[in-house]
């Protein structure tokens, strides 16, 4: 079974798309592709092609982003290969653009801060540099127009966070989830410190 459609099972996609755009402050790019099933009809980017070190190094993005701690972190539950699935079937191609130079880019932003690729870089030193690119993302979106491109690491922390929250592992680890309830709850106690519900 794809990695989307297991991903998919446990989370109504409108739900998450709201989780995560409420998290961010946002919306979601590629929603509405989203919740239509992803089915492909728009252009591909040239060559749009992801290799498996291409989708190690996302899961590596990913891990910063939500590492594990008491609950699976996002490599554990394969954020890298949903990202490529969402890339291809959902984003528009200038979007798919711009997330392929995002790869290359935040590398080499790695190599100009400590001197050495990502991939090799500390987790102290993935962490320093995904927050740097987190303060630049949100610095650009206060001046952002309509027209103006997506930044990268927006791209990469949306498809983070949705991909770990509508994933077996995040949904029924890292929030709290109920396959098939018995009977409809409206008031359920909620202690601060509590994980959140998946719906």
């Amino acid at each position: 079974m794809r990695i989307l459609a297991s991903q998919l099972m446990l989370m109504n996609r409108r739900d998450a798309l709201n989780q995560v755009a409420l998290l961010l402050g946002g919306s979601v790019v590629g929603g509405v592709a989203f919740l239509g099933g992803c089915r492909p009809g728009g252009e591909k980017a040239a060559g749009l092609v992801f290799t498996p070190q291409q989708i190690s190094f996302l899961d590596e993005v990913a891990e910063t982003i939500l590492p594990a701690t008491d609950t699976p972190g996002a490599k554990a539950a394969r954020v890298g290969e949903f990202m490529k699935v969402m890339v291809t079937d959902c984003y528009e191609e200038k979007d798919q653009q711009i997330f392929m130079a995002g790869i290359p880019t935040i590398d080499e932003a790695c190599r100009k801060a400590h001197g050495k690729g990502f991939m090799e870089a500390t987790p102290a030193q993935r962490t320093s540099l995904l927050t740097t690119l987190h303060e630049e993302w949100k610095a650009y979106n206060k001046t952002k127009k309509p027209e103006d491109p997506n930044h990268y690491f927006g791209l990469m922390k949306q498809l983070t966070l949705l991909g770990y929250f509508t994933s077996e592992l995040g949904a029924t680890q890292a929030l709290r989830y109920v396959a098939i309830p018995g009977r409809y709850e409206g008031c359920i106690p909620y202690k601060k410190g509590d994980r959140a519900w998946a719906t």
